[in-house]
């Protein structure tokens, strides 16, 4: 196929759903395999120690040939890695060119070749979406404030978006891209989508009455696993050699370059993370609203831990509005969808989490550090941060043996799997972006609360906050002139 027809018969068997059967075996490379012109061409945007990581799995995929790279990083070995310190001397490798190196170098051992070079590089994802005519999808694994200007653009071309969470830091941007996303009809996948065993058991549990009709649920984590809850913005530092922070910033209004903000601890800083609500919230929320079957709130209340300081022989408070918060929390009104009543939702993060239950006290049995319990009219359910270890509570408080559960009709497609069918137009993606758009708002209100520390009443239509007209300062980010969504 040409390039045009190519790029037109992906799009269109994508968006009708009619799938490859028509096309003969051979043309498609036989049973069980792909060819060349039926794989999904993908260009990866940010080569970071996430994307990195996942890059194998997705190399190993036959559906998917990697065609570029793109990172304003060309490379460096000073991504931070996750644990307790091990005396390294440096950190973990990222940057265009070692994304290149290994897509080139993993087709060259699966062809059986000493080389391949077919994989290209970019500084800037827009020259990329310009030049690269043959790619079909991009898979964004950048820091969180370049999500969402970067899948408009993709869409605007026509092309398949898949990315990591959040959908955005800012709710104009989160509204605006999964919005564009039902619009265009183009298949999309957020990589927080997850899908396991426990869903469907936990969903089982609470779909058997156990616990009576679910009044309220508190989900709670140990992160941050990075630095943040300080109220200073970090001393500028000399730009590194290969490193265009300008283009790191891309929406974002300049500033003074510092590695405190870049790789894996930008999620910390209120322009250019999400904070832990995203990091976490996504993979726990998502699966609990589809549970649920839950909408978007018109309220939030948030509260988050005091800093201090003493300052000329006085100590008093400062107010941090530059970083999340050591610890907070937040709490929310959520409607079920069809059905006329609300569900309270709360949110515990930095290590603060809901009281033990007398119960777990009695049998010598405390909550996880990461987890989750739903609380309904004829008892609860404890479990870990995704439905593992479940204890069913009574009413009275008494630990109660598990029903019986079984996952006979439980579509449990791997994540990538259900990725590649939407893309390939078999069936759409539960982890669409549209299907997280839900989640991603509740995030994004949440954190908002927790950021102005007060209860915010929320204008859902016109993305408002009405009680708080500070707060209104942070539903979208100050622009650098160019970038404007």
């Amino acid at each position: 196929m040409n390039k045009i027809d190519r790029r037109t018969f992906i799009n269109r068997t994508a968006l009708t759903g009619i799938g490859l059967s028509i096309v003969p075996s051979h043309v498609l490379g036989g049973k069980g395999l792909t060819a060349a012109n039926d794989k999904i061409n993908v260009g990866l945007i940010g080569a970071g120690t996430q994307a990195m990581k996942m890059l194998p799995e997705w190399l190993e995929r036959d559906e998917l040939q990697f065609i570029s790279v793109c990172d304003p990083n060309k490379e460096s070995y000073d991504y931070p890695l996750w644990g307790a310190p091990q005396g390294e001397t440096y950190g973990a490798a990222g940057g265009r060119e070692v994304g290149r190196r290994f897509i080139n170098g993993y087709y060259a051992g699966k062809s059986g070749k000493s080389s391949y070079n077919g994989c290209s590089v970019y500084a800037d994802f827009r020259e990329m979406l310009e030049k690269e005519k043959e790619l079909d999808a991009v898979f964004i694994m950048t820091p969180d404030h370049l999500h969402g200007v970067i899948a408009m653009e993709a869409m605007k071309k026509g092309l398949f978006v898949a990315t990591h969470k959040p959908v955005s830091n800012f709710m104009n941007e989160t509204r605006l891209t999964c919005d564009m996303a039902r619009k265009t009809g183009l298949p999309s996948h957020c990589f927080a989508f997850k899908n396991p065993e426990e869903f469907y058991h936990m969903q089982n549990l609470i779909n058997s009455g156990a616990i009576g009709e679910v009044s309220e649920f508190h989900r709670w984590t140990n992160r941050p696993m990075w630095p943040q809850g300080l109220p200073y913005l970090p001393a500028p530092a000399p730009i590194p050699e290969g490193f265009d922070w300008q283009l790191w910033l891309g929406p974002s209004k300049d500033r003074p370059y510092s590695p405190h903000y870049t790789h894996t601890v930008f999620r910390g800083w209120y322009e250019f993370g999400a904070g832990c609500m995203a990091d976490m919230g996504y993979y726990g929320f998502w699966k609990d609203w589809r549970i649920l079957g839950l909408g978007k709130p018109d309220n939030a209340e948030g509260n988050k831990n005091k800093v201090s300081q003493v300052k000329d022989f006085r100590s008093s408070w400062v107010e941090n509005n530059v970083s999340y918060p050591f610890a907070g929390m937040a709490n929310w009104e959520i409607p079920v969808e069809n059905e006329n009543r609300n569900i309270d939702v709360y949110w515990y993060e930095g290590g603060m989490r809901p009281p033990t239950p007398k119960a777990l006290a009695r049998n010598s049995r405390r909550i996880p550090g990461d987890g989750v319990m739903f609380i309904g009219d004829r008892g609860s359910i404890i479990s870990g941060y995704g439905y593992n270890d479940p204890v069913l509570l009574d009413n009275k408080g008494n630990i109660q043996p598990l029903p019986d559960s079984s996952l006979e009709g439980a579509d449990l497609r791997d994540e990538n799997s259900e990725m590649i069918d939407a893309f390939k137009g078999k069936k759409p993606s539960r982890g669409s972006l549209a299907a997280v758009q839900n989640v991603a708002e509740t995030v994004c209100l949440g954190n908002l609360a927790i950021r102005m520390d007060d209860r915010l009443e929320w204008d859902i239509q016109n993305m408002r906050v009405t009680n708080n007209d500070r707060a209104n300062k942070y539903v979208s980010r100050e622009y650098r002139p160019g970038w404007e969504v």
